[in-house]
C-alpha cells in the first residue's frame, strides 16, 4: 500500500505492528532505515545511520528490538520508548539511541500517515513558514574557501560555515575534494591525521577577516572547531573571533565535561554550540541550565528520535537556549525530513545544517522536503514526506567505512 494513501482506521483504535525490518544501502555512503509496518499497510521509516558503526546498530535492531514491536499498538509512541530505554537496563549509548530514535521516527511516521497530516502539524504546527538552513564553504586555502562561500551566497544561503585548510597540515577536518558532498568515511582503516593547534589557531582569525571583507555582513557565518580545543584556547579564539561577529563556534571543547564550558564562557561572548553526538537530556542538562551554550546541535537520530529532542528543546527554551540540529550526510534524508518537522514546530528553533545528499542517495530516498532562498520546508505530504526505493537500495551493497582518527605531531592520540 502506498504509504501516501493509508488504510482508513478508526479514531482511538489499536493499530498493531506486524513487521519491523532493516535495510542497509550504501549510494556512495552507508545508511541504515527501519522500515515498520502495521496492520492496515501502512507504513513509516526511522534513520538508523551511525556512520562508522553502521552494523552495530543494525545488530541491536535485529536481534534485540525488531522482535519488541511486533503486536505492540503503532499508536503508542510514548510508551514503546519507555519500553525500550527503560527495559533494556542498559540505558544510553549512540548504539541504543540511535535504534530507538529509529522506531520513534517511524511511528511518528506512521500516526501522521494515519491522519493524513504532514508531521509538523501533529507536533503543534508551524512556528514558521520555513527552516534556515546553513551550508558547509571549505578550501584548501581561504580564497578558496570565500569563492566557495560566495557560491552558497548565490544559491540563496543566508548562512555559510568556513573551513579551511591549515598550513603545513596535509589534511584538516571539513576540507574535501568534492564541495557539495562532504564524506569523512572512508572504506579500508581509518585514515590518520596530524593536527596542530598552534597553527589553526593563527588561520580562522584571517579566514574570518577576510571573510567579512569579502562576504559583507548580510550573511552569517558559522565555524566547527570539532571538539580541538582545551576550555581556554576555545576562550581564546572566541575572543579573537568576536569582531567579525560569528553565528556560533561550533564544538569548540569536548562536551563529556560540561562544565568546562564555563571557562570559555568567561572568557568570549561569541555564541557557543555543541551537542551532535548527544544521545541523551542528560548529555546538555548543566550546559542548558547554567546557559552555557546557546544552540544544542543534539539530532534526531543520534538523541532519541523526536520524542526525546522534543524534550530536550523544551528544556532549552527555559533557558534561552535555541536549537541547531546537526545535519550532515551520514544522516539520510529520512532523518533530514525529521528534522525540517521538529524545526518548524518548536518554538526555540535556532538554525538547521544542511548538507546536501548526492543524486543517488536522493534517488534511494524520495523526499518531499525543498529548498528556497536559503529555508527548506518539509512538504505537505502526509507523514515525513519521504519513501525509500527498497529494490533501489539493494542495488548499493553496504561496504565497510570508518571516520578518521587524529595525532598531535608528536605522535600523541587527539580528538578527530
Amino acid at each position: 500500500m502506498s504509504p501516501l494513501k493509508p488504510a482508513p482506521t478508526k479514531a482511538g483504535a489499536a493499530l498493531p505492528i506486524t513487521g519491523a525490518t532493516v535495510v542497509v544501502t550504501c549510494p556512495g555512503r552507508n545508511f541504515v532505515t527501519l522500515k515498520i509496518t502495521t496492520a492496515d499497510g501502512v507504513y513509516g521509516l526511522g534513520d538508523a545511520t551511525l556512520n562508522g558503526r553502521e552494523m552495530a546498530v543494525v545488530a541491536y535492531l535485529q536481534d534485540h528490538v525488531c522482535p519488541l514491536l511486533i503486536g505492540k499498538d503503532a499508536h503508542r509512541i510514548e510508551d514503546m520508548w519507555q519500553f525500550l530505554y527503560r527495559g533494556a537496563y542498559w540505558r544510553g549509548g549512540p548504539v541504543g539511541m540511535t535504534a530507538i530514535a529509529a522506531v520513534d521516527v517511524a511511528l511518528w511516521d506512521i500516526k501522521a500517515k494515519v491522519a493524513g497530516l504532514p508531521l509538523y502539524q501533529l507536533l503543534g504546527g508551524a512556528c514558521r513558514e520555513g527552516v534556515t538552513v546553513y551550508g558547509h564553504a571549505n578550501g584548501e586555502t581561504i580564497a578558496d574557501t570565500i569563492a566557495e562561500a560566495k557560491r552558497y551566497q548565490a544559491m540563496g544561503y543566508k548562512a555559510v560555515r568556513l573551513q579551511t585548510g591549515v598550513p603545513g597540515l596535509a589534511d584538516t577536518y571539513g576540507v574535501s575534494a568534492d564541495k557539495m558532498f562532504y564524506e569523512p568515511a572512508a572504506a579500508g582503516l581509518p585514515q590518520e591525521s596530524v593536527w596542530s593547534t598552534n597553527a589553526y589557531m593563527r588561520v580562522v582569525p584571517e579566514l574570518f577577516a577576510a571573510a567579512r571583507e569579502e562576504l559583507g555582513w548580510d550573511i552569517e557565518l558559522l565555524h566547527d572547531v570539532h571538539h580541538r580545543l582545551t576550555p581556554i584556547e576555545a576562550g581564546r579564539l572566541g575572543r579573537d573571533l568576536e569582531p567579525f561577529r560569528p553565528f556560533w563556534l561550533e564544538d569548540a571543547t569536548p562536551a563529556e565535561n560540561q562544565a568546562a564550558f564555563r571557562t570559555i564562557r568567561h572568557h568570549t561572548t561569541t555564541p557557543l554550540a555543541v551537542g551532535e553526538i548527544f544521545s541523551s537530556i542528560w548529555s546538555c542538562k548543566q550546559l542548558i541550565e547554567e546557559q552555557l551554550i546557546d544552540y544544542v546541535r543534539a539530532t534526531v537520530v543520534h538523541a532519541g528520535g523526536i520524542s526525546h529532542l522534543r524534550k530536550i528543546a523544551a528544556l532549552a527554551d527555559l533557558y534561552q537556549v535555541r536549537t541547531g540540529c546537526h545535519g550532515a550526510t551520514d544522516l539520510s534524508p529520512v532523518s533530514m525530513a525529521a528534522a525540517l518537522h521538529f524545526g518548524m514546530s518548536v518554538p526555540n528553533f535556532g538554525l538547521q545544517e544542511y548538507m546536501r545528499h548526492t543524486p543517488e542517495t536522493d534517488a534511494v530516498f524520495p523526499h518531499a522536503y525543498s529548498f528556497d532562498q536559503g529555508m527548506l520546508h518539509p512538504g505537505d505530504t502526509p507523514g515525513l514526506g519521504v519513501d525509500l526505493d527498497e529494490d533501489l537500495a539493494a542495488a548499493h551493497p553496504y561496504r565497510r567505512a570508518y571516520l578518521p582518527v587524529n595525532r598531535l605531531e608528536d605522535g600523541t592520540m587527539f580528538n578527530w
